[in-house]
This record gives C-alpha cells, sequence and structure tokens, in this order.
C-alpha cells in the first residue's frame, strides 16, 4: 500500500488542513500520515486560535516518520512561521523526499489569516 505524509495545521472543525487531507488520502487508497505543524480552534465562522508547534517538535515528528514508514509522497498545508518552513525542507531534504505537493493555506475560508 502507497503510504503519504501530510504536513499540515490540524482543523478542529474538520473541513480543512490534516482531517481533510486525511479524508482524501483514505478515499484514495493510500496509507495517510500525519505532521501536525499547528492546532487550530476554527469552525465554518472563523479561526478563534492558533497555536504553532515547536520547531523541535515538528522535527521529531518527521524523524520518527521518516526513520520508520517512508512515505511515497508528501502533501504540505498550512505552515504557519519561517521557523516551521526551515524545518520542513530541511527534513525533506534530508530524507530525500519524493512526490512533494506544496499547498500553502495562507487564509480560512472564513477569510481569517494563519
Amino acid at each position: 500500500m502507497r503510504c503519504v505524509l501530510t504536513i499540515a495545521g490540524s482543523d478542529s472543525s474538520g473541513g480543512a488542513g490534516v482531517q481533510a487531507d486525511i479524508k482524501t488520502m483514505t478515499a484514495n487508497g493510500v496509507y495517510a500520515m500525519s505532521a501536525i505543524t499547528a492546532l487550530t480552534a476554527q469552525n465554518t465562522t472563523g479561526v478563534y486560535d492558533i497555536l504553532e508547534v515547536t520547531p523541535k517538535f515538528l522535527e521529531n515528528q518527521l524523524d520518527a516518520i521518516f526513520t520508520d514508514i517512508r512515505p511515497h509522497g508528501v502533501k504540505v498545508g498550512m505552515v504557519s512561521s519561517k521557523e516551521i518552513t526551515e524545518v520542513i525542507f530541511k527534513k525533506l531534504k534530508l530524507y530525500k523526499a519524493e512526490n512533494i505537493v506544496v499547498d500553502p493555506v495562507m487564509v480560512a475560508t472564513s477569510g481569517s489569516k494563519l
């Protein structure tokens, strides 16, 4: 079975972010894995709060994934800071990740900035 990693934010309403990526991956018959960049408190009307993970925690998530179940593809979504972007770049390069899709998310459907 093909494995795909989503590196993105978590949407508490389930309509976007890691939750939506996992639904899409599962519907397409691939094993979904995730590395969370930020937690959001949001619903269809707006984003109430964002809690970014530390760069070190994201590094640990990516190391845990790439050293055990190597993904066949990677999808990058919400990246909330320069430091988080740098970690993603460094780790994808280190592990020679392939089939990378970058889908940057800067504004939620509600219009809230992420």
